[in-house]
């Protein structure tokens, strides 16, 4: 367990916390892990008949801690990384959830901050917010099947340029293209959320269950995840993964020039 993911529980709504504000609530190991379990127990709990993501500070989550992946690349730890680690979990138990998700964004998201909304029924993001999935520019690739669903959701044209350009959406702009339900000011983004799941947790479970099912084709999705895993492992083991993570490291630009 971590103190990094409060786990609490109101009125049918289990809320999931990101607690890293230092860190601006990036992703541990451990910290996937309590999400994993988390919604692997809201799936067997009747009790729980909603999700709320939300983080403190001012991130939602800049994704995977990168000195984490810096320090798996550097080690040859990369199959391990990306088998059945508690990221994979997470992303598993994102992609076969029948429990309605909700996101509250009222902060930064980069990259599985914003594929992770991808799996969320509803999202509320703050207007002037960033979110941004600069995969190519770590020199990996898409995942939680976010090269399925982010084209299916905002058009191949925004989401090539947000993998590929690491071009950033504003919580508006979000709005504008379906990313998100609403953009909201900052301080009504949380309420906004929570109420939403707590109508959500009034509302008949079985027929929630029923209509997410219909809108989604869980199999096909986490089969889509299981190969860009695959990809993203091979990336870890890239030499320009190598350049890329060395480069964060540094603190200096990364220069891909030499590499084949």
């Amino acid at each position: 367990m971590t103190d990094h993911v409060v786990v609490a529980q109101e009125e049918g709504v289990l809320i999931l916390t990101f607690n890293r504000p230092d860190k601006k609530n990036a992703i541990t190991d451990a910290m996937y892990g309590v999400l994993a379990d988390s919604l692997e127990n809201a799936e067997r709990d009747p009790a729980v008949r909603a999700v709320l993501f939300q983080g403190e500070g001012d991130a939602f989550t800049a994704g995977n801690d990168l000195m984490d992946f810096a320090a798996q690349n550097a080690g040859g730890d990369t199959d391990r990384s990306m088998g059945e680690r508690n990221v994979t979990r997470f992303l598993k138990a994102l992609a076969r959830a029948q429990t309605p998700l909700v996101a509250a964004v009222d902060g930064l998201a980069v990259g599985v901050g914003v594929t992770m909304l991808l799996h969320c029924d509803l999202v509320y993001a703050a207007e002037d917010v960033r979110l941004t999935t600069p995969f190519v520019n770590l020199a990996l690739v898409p995942e939680a099947a976010s090269s399925l669903l982010l084209p299916a959701r905002i058009g191949h044209a925004r989401a090539y340029a947000m993998f590929a350009l690491g071009e950033a959406l504003t919580g508006a702009e979000a709005a504008a293209v379906g990313l998100a339900n609403k953009a909201l000011p900052r301080a009504e983004v949380r309420p906004a959320a929570l109420a939403a799941a707590r109508a959500l947790a009034q509302k008949p479970a079985g027929a929630l269950r029923i209509t997410k099912s219909l809108m989604r084709d869980a199999e096909r999705i986490a089969a889509l995840m299981d190969v860009e895993g695959a990809h993203f492992a091979e990336r870890l083991r890239s030499a320009e993964a190598a350049e890329a993570f060395a480069a964060f490291t540094q603190r200096r630009a990364p220069d891909f020039s030499k590499i084949a």
